[in-house]
């Protein structure tokens, strides 16, 4: 059942959060935390309020900033199937799970208008949103209206970022000398440049020759999209962008070896940041081999969930000592049965994982209860440096007077067992069922409004609103814009060359220019008297071109290769 609308006057609650422990990325401290016209008013110890203030007890609770989920994937058309969250149900169930924001991603298709399919996208997304929302745009073919809709979109529509991909060849994937221009221009517009770096080439290769050796379930998938791709794109893409001063900012980072080569990066001192998904931080490519063809295909993602199974706990490490930056859901959620159009070829089966609900509380069991962050770091990761990234920040992403009011009450000491029996998100499996999560959003408040407390929802449809982004992030550009300053090539000074020139040689062979170096081309080499061997005559018919050249009889080799052999036999 659709939720019960709020009355019009819900902009003016006024809620008093008391006795909690207020977690920002960067301390804990007990405060009272007064929300007022959906923003917050006051952060501290015996506030002095108004009367007739909602009073919500979070005595022995932790007070978190709402998450941002930087990577939703609802009501998206994608490999011939539709996810099954709109945004609706999907914002919903992110509500329920203590995420007060979401970025959605708007993939054109090939040739098509990036404006045209954002103005879709926003007037279906507008109407149904729960919660805040903001747009990634996917650059998925390049050319000069691209360009032009880029900065339009950075300009007049609120959009600050956009993602370019390195696989899905023949469909998405740019090439090199696109790619870099891509983020040139990212770089002049002041956009966040998002990249999904596998080798595309090699995959599609890996693809054909698994299907050749008759693999046709879910393991294909990892057999085929290797981490050594993923780790050459990865160096690839760092490269690309350190050549066109743009801050990069790679996602779905799924493996060690990725994960290596983005730290080597960042201490060599380049400007790039990660985001990984809940799933690779928790699961392993394992659930590819089981038996049962519907458990292993809803595992299906890109990049795949990877083998190794110290990789989970590797990222969640990276997560920890700030080599990855952000943890997103990459909720895609589809049916077995819209995954099972891959029964016989697992290049069919759409890519994707459902997550948008369980990403907080799963992220904190492994990672905060599993001893590999803390409550500060949970926040940094779940919430402020996507604000921070996304130019949101000190608005999102941080429990301070003047903040938006997206605010979580989390009781660190609650638990649940997740259960597709019980969720809120769409799909008909759930990737952690009967996991036991210890520390559970309690109450959930969205712009000031209170519209999930204790399992019950009091939002409305539509009662989200579009944010726009702004441009050149200090967290991504400040140092990028100092160092391009600094680091400016310039031509040396000095006296021109006088001296003599000598003159140019026409030897009557053609001139070649740059772009013959390209491609070269093998000059013409018949010689009198004598046929190039590279261009032979040899004809399969019998009778050969020099069948009038008498043969001789025999030749005496005198220096045969390798030397004589006479003195041995």
């Amino acid at each position: 059942m659709r939720a019960i609308a709020m009355s019009s006057s819900s902009a003016m609650v006024r809620i008093l959060i008391k006795g909690g422990k207020v977690v920002n990325d960067d301390c804990t401290q007990e405060a009272d935390v007064y929300i007022e016209n959906g923003i917050i008013q006051q952060v501290g110890k015996e506030l002095m309020i108004p009367g007739g203030a909602k009073v919500i007890d979070a005595s022995g609770k932790l007070v978190l900033p709402g998450g941002i989920d930087t990577s939703v994937h609802l009501e998206e058309s994608f490999m011939n199937a539709t996810t099954v969250d709109d945004y609706y149900s999907g914002t919903k169930a992110a509500l329920a799970g203590g995420t007060t924001m979401v970025i959605g991603h708007v993939l054109p298709e090939k040739n098509e208008s990036l404006l045209e399919a954002y103005e879709k996208c926003r007037s279906s997304a507008d109407s149904k949103t729960c919660c805040d929302y903001a747009l990634h745009v996917g650059v998925t073919w390049w050319g000069p209206k691209v360009h032009a809709e880029m900065e339009k979109l950075v300009r007049e529509k609120g959009v600050n970022s956009f993602q370019m991909f390195m696989a899905y060849k023949d469909m998405f994937m740019l090439r090199d000398s696109e790619l870099f221009q891509a983020l040139q221009h990212c770089k002049d517009i002041g956009a966040v440049a998002r990249v999904h770096a596998e080798n595309g080439e090699l995959v599609a290769e890996g693809a054909k020759e698994a299907l050749d050796l008759g693999i046709s379930g879910p393991e294909g998938i990892e057999i085929s999209r290797p981490e050594e791709l993923e780790a050459e794109a990865t160096h690839r893409a760092i490269t690309i962008a350190n050549r066109a001063h743009c801050p990069i900012y790679l996602v779905n980072v799924s493996s060690m070896s990725a994960g290596d080569v983005m730290a080597t990066a960042k201490m060599q001192g380049k400007v790039v940041h990660g985001e990984t998904t809940t799933a690779h931080t928790v699961l392993n490519g394992m659930q590819y081999y089981h038996q049962d063809w519907a458990h292993a295909a809803a595992h299906v993602t890109v990049p795949p969930l990877r083998l190794d199974p110290s990789t989970p706990n590797f990222l969640m490490s990276l997560l920890g000592n700030d080599t990855l930056n952000v943890v997103g859901s990459d909720h895609r959620p589809f049916t077995i049965k819209q995954r099972a159009m891959g029964k016989d070829d697992f290049t069919k089966i759409p890519h994707g994982l459902p997550g948008i609900q369980d990403r907080m509380s799963v992220i904190w069991e492994k990672g905060v209860i599993g001893g590999k962050i803390d409550e500060n770091r949970f926040v940094a990761v779940t919430s402020s440096n996507a604000a921070k990234i996304y130019n949101l920040y000190p608005r999102k992403g941080r429990i301070i007077p003047g903040a938006d009011a997206d605010v979580v009450v989390w009781d660190p000491e609650g638990s649940k067992t997740i259960s597709v029996e019980n969720q809120v998100q769409g799909g008909d499996i759930n990737l952690y069922e009967g996991l036991r999560c210890h520390g559970v959003p309690l109450v959930t408040i969205s712009r000031g409004r209170l519209v999930y407390e204790n399992g019950m929802f009091t939002c409305a449809e539509g009662s989200g609103k579009f944010c726009p982004l702004r441009t050149f992030p200090d967290y991504l550009y400040k140092k990028m814009v100092q160092r391009e300053k600094c680091q400016a090539v310039k031509a040396v000074e000095r006296e021109p060359y006088t001296g003599e020139v000598v003159a140019v040689v026409n030897s009557g062979k053609r001139d070649f220019g740059a772009s013959d170096l390209d491609t070269p081309t093998r000059p013409c080499t018949r010689h009198g008297g004598m046929r190039d061997l590279h261009e032979s005559s040899f004809s399969l018919s019998g009778a050969q071109i020099d069948d009038n050249i008498p043969k001789r009889s025999s030749a005496r080799i005198l220096a045969p290769p390798g030397g004589r052999s006479s003195g041995i036999w």
